[in-house]
């Protein structure tokens, strides 16, 4: 048996990029699915799509990660479609593209709104059922930004950064309630969230960045997610020269910082 059969799997940022590829990947395993993003509508393409090809349980559950409110009663939403959530998959994010000195703290303030705190208070509102029945699995997807900072990318940086330092300190803590954490830092992937990203006053960047257009597939990264969550790993790193780059940074940080201010990151 898959070690996701059966299991009942909420994934945030479920309508594009990884979100979407994990879902279709994971569908193959047998699970029930709860797919939340803004956009109903590419939710339930996003489910149609799948249901197309696998016949498995879905329910799809919109909500703005942006929204405090929607993210607190969220939790509550999800459990009581199928009873409980197995893993939760803290996939929801957003980027940045601009410089520090040019932008607006509240483009700060959303992202940690975003990327940081509504991670933090979807799984809190998930941590009491999964103690109660000591079984539970937090999946985070982070990102190499998470593990070093780059040009451009000051507030991102510093919410995956966040989520690294929560969810490490979370493992331990809950090591004796047999309830896995497990965080995901992936590289460039070729997705729209350079599209997405928010520039200095909070509109969207509106392209693709180079590096991005040349990145994974998603589909290859959520190949590469299910494959590694199997075995175990509390941390997955996804991209060769991103993941090269974490470990110059880890024993030559002189070196790093003349590579990175010198990166072609957009």
């Amino acid at each position: 048996m898959s070690y996701f059969e059966n299991k009942i799997i909420w994934i945030t940022g479920a309508s594009f990029g990884i979100g979407e590829a994990l879902a279709k990947r994971l569908a193959a395993e047998n699970p029930k699915l709860i797919l939340s993003s803004r956009r109903s509508d590419q939710l339930e393409r996003v489910r149609d799509e799948i249901l197309h090809i696998y016949p498995v349980d879905i329910s799809i559950l919109p909500f703005d990660l942006a929204s405090p409110d929607r993210v607190n009663e969220a939790p509550g939403r999800a459990a009581a479609i199928y009873g409980h959530v197995d893993i939760l998959i803290n996939n929801g994010g957003i980027s940045q593209r601009s410089m520090a000195v040019e932008t607006d703290m509240q483009v700060y303030r959303q992202l940690m709104e975003v990327n940081f705190f509504s991670a933090v208070a979807l799984t809190k509102g998930l941590l009491p059922d999964m103690i109660k029945r000591k079984s539970g699995h937090i999946v985070t997807i982070s990102s190499v930004t998470g593990k070093y900072g780059s040009p451009w990318r000051t507030g991102y940086a510093s919410s995956k950064h966040a989520l690294h330092g929560f969810f490490d300190s979370l493992r331990a803590e809950l090591f004796n309630d047999n309830i896995r954490v497990t965080l995901v830092t992936p590289g460039f992937v070729r997705t729209n969230i350079s599209k997405n990203a928010l520039t200095a006053s909070g509109e969207k960047f509106g392209k693709m960045d180079e590096a991005q257009a040349s990145g994974i597939s998603p589909e290859k990264c959520a190949d590469r997610i299910v494959k590694e969550i199997k075995t175990g790993k509390e941390e997955i790193l996804i991209g060769k020269k991103e993941a090269f780059a974490v470990y110059i940074k880890r024993f030559f940080p002189g070196l790093f910082s003349r590579i990175i201010r010198k990166a072609k990151v957009r």
